[in-house]
This record gives C-alpha cells, structure tokens and sequence, in this order.
C-alpha cells in the first residue's frame, strides 16, 4: 500500500464513472443557450443560509450569473441580494421568479416539502432545475419527479455535491482498484454538538425560520446530514440498499422539537455489505466522518481529506489475560497512508462550485448530471426508508416499484 499513486480527475472524469454522465438528452422544444460560452442565467429560489452561501459562489464562477433571487423573507432578500449584481430581480413569489424570461435556471435551496412543488413548477416552466438533497419529501413525490424529468429534454441536478469532488472521485477509484480489499462495511457519522437551531427575531415565525425541527416540513437529521453520506454509499456500492432498520429519539435538547437530537440507522447492501450512519446533536467529536472497511485495509474520509490503514498481514502472539500463545490485536492497524488527489482546476474550490460549474456544462452539452434524478431518488429513498424505520421500530424495504424504468 505504500506506493498509492497520485489519482488525475481528469483522467478519471474521461474515463471511469462520471464518463456514464455523458448519456444524450432529449431537448426537442426547449430553448438552450445559444453557445457553449454564453451564461448561464440563474434564479434562486430560497435565500436563507444555503441559498445565500450559494450565492457567495456564484460571483467566482465563470459562465454562471444571478438574475433574480426570491424568498418570502424580506430580510432574507436583503441579504442575498448583497452578492449578486445591482440589477437582480428579487421576488416573493416563485411563481413570479419562473415566469422571468431572463432566468434559464433555478437553483432551489427551500425547506424539504417545498423540493416537489417548487420543482415540478420549473419544468413545467421550461427551466432547468439544481434542486437541493434530499430530492424530496416522500418516496411517492421522488418517483412522481423522476418521471416528470423523462422526456421532459431539461436538466434535473441534485445538491449531492461531493460526487462531484476530486477526494472522492479518487476515493471511488481506489475502491475499484481494490486498494481496500472486499468491502464490507461503512461507518457513517454527521456529529454536532449544538441545538441546531436559528435565532427567531419576529415573534410567530418559530416554524418558518426552524423548519428542520418539524415533521410536516423535514425529514429531520435523516434527510438534513446523513443524505449526504446515504447518497455516497450508493455511488460507490453502484446501487441501493435492499433494507434498513434504525433507532431515534428526542434525548437531550428537548425544547418542543418533533424530529429526532439523534438518529442511528444501518443499511443492507447487497452481498450483505453494511452501512451504519449517525447523527447526533449532542457531541461533535470527529464531526463528519465516513469510514469504509476493507479486507485489506481501511479507509478514513474526513471533510477534505482521506487516509488509508492497511490491516495488519503478521499475527503477532503473547500473553493475553494469562493466555500464553493468544493472537495480539493490532490497535491502530497500521500507520495512515494519505490519499492524495487532484482538484478539477487550479482553482481548488469547493464541492458545491464544482457541482454548480458541472449544471452549467450538462445544460450547454446536453448530458445527465453525476447526481441526476435518479441517483437522487435511490439516496431520497433510501433516507425516507431510514426515517419510517426509526418510527416504527421496524425493517423497511426496497420495493421493486422504487426501480428507474428505463
């Protein structure tokens, strides 16, 4: 394991997974831009704190500018309003916002249950759509919003950004090179240790401003956090879990919440590969955190950066509670190698930037985005099965009828 090469992104976008991007989409009646240099013309939908970081992004893109921005919070509006050019439209309706001509796209960044209504609008606007994780609030809206995107000639991209990252793409490769061995097990984990909550400033607006807190509106840490992790689990097993089952409370921050200060579900893959994720809220060490096991070896991926543990090849034997000849554990399987990669340009931005520079490119060329509807209904999925386990105390699963028809 110690001569672990130095993976090329671009290399690897040319010819391992993301080239099954390049599929052909159907564009018959819808207007594209005219040129591969023209700009992509942007409408945000939704501009609290990730639709104003989004926002931020923009203005260092090339070939992306905001055209008009809409939320129904005036102070929200203000706010985004300040990173994108003096003459953004700005609006309080999204209705008005898609009936702009000067919008080509919408990114929309609103609480869960809105991800259905609000994209479904847009394609039936004709607009390009960069919708947030998870896709949406229901299995039944995610299998309604992949067949709507069929035929529909538009680009649906979902917000599963590190698919799109040059640590995980080497990542990916050093999987199906088999550096790790056999996998056979995740270990996932969003840790945090706060109450996750906004400030309320006006009086009435507890539900508006901290929806994640409420079942009507979130699928709760599930769906917020661990979607994230679900969805990279998929990608790189190249499919869906078969069934879950999972465990959840209310045990620390009990101030009137509905969804869960902690969750805990595992996964079954095939060929009996397991996925534990988690999330609490109440201790945040190691915070974002994905182990993957390997016969061979184990593989740690923290924020931006990764390290590989090869698993000890010499039984090594002693004393062990007065056991002569007992096999010694290892503790920390090996030293930490490194997984060094490559970043898609010079540039070294963030998994979202790269993800919003590749909207743009699937729109110009016509192609199917690395996170496209139906990687994001699997990952929207397979987080609502978590979510009905965790609440039932039972197993869910898959359902043949959950499958892409093709």
């Amino acid at each position: 394991m110690s001569d672990i090469s130095l993976i090329s992104r671009r290399k690897f976008i040319a010819t391992g997974s993301l080239a099954l991007a390049g599929a052909t989409l159907s564009y018959a009646g819808v207007p594209a831009l005219q040129s591969k240099s023209d700009t992509l013309r942007l409408g945000i939908i939704g501009a609290g704190t990730r639709g104003t970081g989004i926002a931020r992004l923009l203005k260092a893109l090339p070939g992306l500018t905001v055209t008009a921005c809409c939320d129904i919070q005036p102070d929200n509006l203000s706010r985004i309003l300040q990173h994108t050019a003096p003459k953004t439209k700005s609006y309080s309706r999204y209705d008005q916002l898609l009936g702009d001509k000067n919008v080509d796209a919408v990114i929309i960044a609103t609480p869960l249950y809105l991800h259905f209504p609000m994209a479904k609008a847009a394609l039936d606007a004709g607009k390009h759509v960069y919708l947030e994780k998870t896709m949406t609030y229901s299995i039944e809206e995610a299998l309604e919003l992949e067949k709507r995107v069929k035929g529909s000639g538009l680009v649906l991209q979902i917000g599963h950004q590190y698919r799109y990252f040059g640590l995980y793409l080497a990542v990916k490769e050093a999987i199906n090179q088999k550096w790790l061995g056999d996998i056979t097990h995740f270990e996932c984990q969003y840790h945090r240790n706060s109450d996750w909550r906004f400030p309320v400033k006006q009086a009435g607006t507890e539900r508006l401003v901290n929806w994640r807190m409420y079942k009507e509106y979130s699928g709760g840490l599930m769906a917020e956090l661990c979607g994230h992790q679900i969805d990279i689990v998929n990608w790189i097993m190249d499919g869906h879990p078969l069934k879950v089952t999972g465990m959840g409370g209310i045990n620390f921050w009990k101030d009137g919440r509905e969804t869960h200060d902690h969750v805990r579900a595992t996964f079954d893959y095939p060929g009996g590969v397991k996925a534990n994720v988690s999330s609490i809220l109440s201790n945040a060490y190691h915070g974002y955190e994905i182990r993957i096991l390997g016969t061979k070896a184990t593989m740690q991926i923290q924020r931006d950066e990764a390290f590989i543990y090869p698993e000890a090849t010499k039984k090594a034997t002693g004393t062990v509670d007065g056991v002569t000849g007992a096999t010694l554990l290892n503790a920390t399987q090996g030293k930490p190698i490194p997984l060094s990669f490559e970043h898609q340009d010079d540039q070294k931005r963030d998994p979202t930037s790269y993800a919003l520079l590749d909207f743009a490119e699937c729109i110009r060329n016509k192609k199917l985005p690395a996170s496209n509807v139906h990687t994001g209904k699997d990952a929207a999925i397979a987080v609502h099965m978590a979510n009905k386990a965790i609440d039932t105390e039972s197993f869910q699963y898959w359902k043949e009828s959950y499958d892409s028809k093709s």
